[in-house]
């Protein structure tokens, strides 16, 4: 009469498995919360694609290569 009070014990450590696993999982979410939180302190409004960039002409990239060719030429 012993055998079926094994399947109620591998139950139970599934169960406690789970728990586990749903309190790894809601730590996490609280960790990844908290980080979000801390980069929101950027500057609303910036796009950090285009941010530092300077409207107006911008310098040729290969200006100074331009430049090298034209000196051997007479």
């Amino acid at each position: 009469m012993g055998g079926k009070s094994r399947t109620s014990v591998t139950k139970r450590q599934k169960e406690q498995a789970r728990q586990q696993r749903r309190l790894v999982k809601e730590q996490r979410r609280e960790q990844r919360a908290a980080e979000r939180g801390e980069r929101a302190g950027k500057i609303e409004g910036e796009d950090p694609d285009i941010a530092g960039i300077v409207p107006g002409p911008q310098p040729h990239p290969f200006a100074d290569d331009l430049d090298d060719e034209g000196d051997g030429e007479p």
